[in-house]
C-alpha cells in the first residue's frame, strides 16, 4: 500500500505491507541514491512478510530532493538529514495504528545504515534489532557509541573497503554486533544467491529479536 508520511515541513513516500498478526516491523533505510523501488531491498522486505513482519519502505528523500541529488550526490551523504528522517519515521511506526505496539526493526543499505544506526542510537526505547546490509556504519560517527540494540553488519567477501569499516564501527558499538561476511559478493550483492544469503540473515536476526 502506498502511503506518505510526514516529515517536517515535507511528506516521504512510502510502501507499507502488514501481514496478519505481526510479530514485528521492520523499517528500511536505503542507501547511495537508491528508493523505496530498489529491487534489492524489495526482495528482502519480501522475505520478512512471509516471516511475519511488516515492513515500511519509505524514500528518505522527497522526488524533488532526488533529482537534485541525481545532479550533485550531495544528499545522499547527508547522514545528519538522512537520519532526522529515519528518525521521524521510527516515530511514525510507533504512533500508527497499524504498526503501533510493535517492536521496530531498522534495516540499512550502504548509506542508509548510518542513518539507522543514528536513529536506534537516538531511540533506544523504540528500536530493537538493526541490519545492515553493504553498510558504511562509520558515517554514524560517535553515534555508534550509543547503539546497545543487537545489530547484525552483513558486508560482501569481495568488498574489502567496506569489511574493514565494518569492523572498525563494531569495535565502537557496545551492544551485540555480529559481522557477517558473504562470500563472493560484492557491494550490491548481485551475484547468485548472495541476496538470498542476505535475506535470510536479516530474517533470522529480525525474528530472534523482535
Amino acid at each position: 500500500m502506498d502511503i506518505t508520511i510526514p516529515a517536517g515541513d515535507v511528506a516521504l513516500e512510502a510502501d507499507i505491507v502488514v501481514p496478519g498478526t505481526p510479530q514485528g516491523v521492520v523499517l528500511f533505510a536505503h542507501g547511495s541514491g537508491s528508493s523505496r523501488h530498489s529491487p534489492r531491498n524489495r526482495f528482502v522486505a519480501a522475505q520478512l512478510q512471509d516471516a511475519g513482519l511488516a515492513t515500511v519502505l519509505a524514500d528518505l528523500l522527497t522526488p524533488a530532493e532526488e533529482r537534485r541529488d541525481a545532479l550533485t550526490a550531495e544528499l545522499r551523504f547527508d547522514i545528519g538529514l538522512l537520519a532526522t528522517r529515519m528518525t521521524t519515521l521510527t516515530d511514525w511506526a510507533g504512533a500508527d495504528p497499524r504498526t503501533s505496539g510493535l517492536a521496530i526493526g531498522l534495516f540499512g543499505a550502504s548509506t542508509g545504515a548510518a542513518a539507522a544506526l543514528v536513529a536506534a542510537a537516538e531511540r533506544p526505547e523504540a528500536v530493537r534489532a538493526v541490519v545492515s546490509r553493504g553498510g558504511r556504519p562509520d558515517l554514524a560517527g560517535d553515534f555508534l557509541t550509543g547503539v546497545h540494540q543487537p545489530t547484525l553488519l552483513v558486508v560482501g567477501g569481495d568488498d574489502p573497503v567496506v569489511i574493514d569499516l565494518n569492523r572498525q564501527a563494531r569495535e565502537r558499538m557496545p551492544g551485540t554486533v555480529r559481522l557477517d561476511i558473504v562470500p563472493g559478493a560484492s557491494h550490491l550483492f548481485a551475484e547468485p544467491g548472495t541476496l538470498e544469503q542476505v535475506a535470510r540473515l536479516a530474517t533470522g536476526w529480525f525474528v530472534a529479536h523482535l
